[in-house]
């Protein structure tokens, strides 16, 4: 069977590679904005996903069980997701780098890779493009950025007039739906826009919303805790100037803003904020709209709100040693943990839905803290955790995975710099999310992907076909 654009690329071992991490170019690339890579991709990926269909598109990649099908789709192939890929012992891929990759090669605020976080400008860049970005091209988009980020005039007095004590995450998708009458692709979709463009209109929304997001957060921030003030500093990157927005000033603070955004941007498509605005994207949804809904989603306890429930239950812990007159050692939480198990209750913060071993999300904010606030007492507890807690959930014997996961950490992170407001911490998230979810809307307008309809059964259908009386 041939396979003309694969044997363009070389091979059919190389061009899967190709698609996933990018179109890369071998000679000095000039400083370009981030569209016009994209415009540079897209003919040739398209080709590539058009070869693959014609020459493939009837060839099994998996089956469904019944335990699959009444079970959360676990496992499930049938989503295509450009940007990352989340293996069970390794973790975390984005465009084909892990997480320390990502560290040692892409820019930082300093300039040099390595040298501090990455910029959350990078690893937009290398999401959507699937390229490590020059430092110059990270400050062209961050001065893009900056440019786009004017809220509609009647945002900030809407979220003025909401509710303070209305949860931080529906002010958020509140503020974030009101800025929906900004919709480029809206309009020009209204407008007859043909299909073959787009992208191109998705694209610009998708950059508007970026830019916008944060004011949007941190006016939600200031209004619910403080007087309302929002200040920036347009001189900062994202994360800097997000940072002055919320009212902190510590550079050691933007550092952690930068890894906790870029960190959390994205793990593969079928998690539910995630899913959820590439669904709802496929109904022509607006980016606007589509990510609104996945906000929705991230606001759920078993998605987004789970890193304020770690930090809750790491405070009940020191609580209740210090009024025990408890140390905090392996032996006392040895102790602790399986006191909690015995009585039919969850360690939080341990355990995947995919992972079978550590998150490197975890790890990297491990380091982080060992390097940052090695004494802080939040963080001792967390670490004497890790040390015993794999252990004893191994022979307890109950979870597929005993190893912490990216909430088990970043609230003690937030906490040590004085970000105590449990119930907004789902919104940082929802930030930093907003960078994978909607970098992929831009390929499934790129590359064409249809309504996502996938096939429903009723019990008695299963029943019939496994041969249940």
């Amino acid at each position: 069977m041939s396979f003309p654009i694969l044997s363009r690329v070389a091979s059919s071992r190389i061009a899967p590679k190709l698609f996933s991490q990018g179109i890369k170019k071998t000679c000095v690339r000039s400083v370009a904005t981030i569209g016009d890579v994209l415009a540079e991709q897209v003919p040739e990926k398209q080709a590539y996903l058009l070869d693959l269909k014609k020459n493939y598109g009837d060839h099994v990649i998996g089956e469904v069980t019944v335990d699959q099908c009444i079970g959360g789709a676990r496992g499930v192939k049938c989503m295509l997701w450009e940007l990352s890929n989340l293996d069970a012992n390794e973790g975390i891929r984005f465009r084909g780098h892990t997480i320390p990759d990502c560290q040692a090669v892409l820019p930082t605020y300093k300039g040099t890779p390595g040298d501090g976080e990455p910029l959350v400008e990078a690893i937009i860049w290398l999401l959507m493009t699937g390229n490590v970005p020059t430092k110059a091209e990270c400050d062209g988009l961050t001065a893009d950025l900056h440019a786009r980020a004017k809220l509609p005039s009647h945002v900030v007095p809407l979220l003025n007039s909401l509710p303070k004590d209305m949860h931080p995450m529906t002010q958020f998708t509140i503020g974030l739906n009101a800025c929906q009458t900004d919709s480029k692709f809206a309009k020009a979709y209204q407008d007859g826009c043909p299909k073959t463009e787009y992208h191109t209109h998705v694209l610009e929304d998708i950059l508007d919303v970026f830019a916008k997001l944060p004011e949007i957060a941190a006016t939600v921030y200031r209004n619910t805790y403080f007087d309302g003030v929002v200040n920036k500093d347009e001189t900062l990157d994202y994360a800097g100037n997000f940072c002055r927005m919320l009212g902190y000033t510590d550079e050691q603070f933007d550092e952690l803003m930068r890894l906790y955004l870029v960190i959390h941007t994205d793990h593969e498509g079928g998690n539910a904020s995630a899913h959820t605005t590439h669904l709802v994207g496929s109904t022509l949804s607006d980016p606007y709209l589509a990510y609104a809904a996945g906000l929705n989603a991230l606001a759920g306890p078993l998605h987004g709100l789970a890193n304020q429930e770690v930090l809750g239950w790491i405070m009940e812990v020191q609580k209740k040693f210090e009024a025990e007159g408890k140390e905090v050692n392996a032996e006392t939480i040895t102790e602790f943990a399986w006191d909690t198990l015995n009585a039919k209750k969850v360690i939080p913060g341990y355990g995947h839905a995919v992972l079978r071993q550590t998150d490197p999300r975890y790890t990297c904010q491990r380091k982080f803290a060992l390097k940052h606030l090695p004494d802080d007492p939040l963080f001792k507890i967390v670490e004497t955790i890790y040390q015993v807690m794999p252990g004893i959930l191994t022979e307890h014997g109950k979870t597929k995975n005993p190893y912490p996961n990216v909430d088990s950490h970043s609230g003690v992170l937030l906490y040590h710099y004085g970000f105590k407001q449990f119930s907004y911490y789902t919104v940082l998230f929802g930030v930093s999310r907003a960078i994978g979810g909607l970098s992929q809307l831009y390929w499934d307008r790129a590359l064409g992907l249809p309504l996502e309809r996938p096939k429903s059964v009723t019990p008695e259908w299963i029943a019939a076909q496994v041969g249940k009386k």
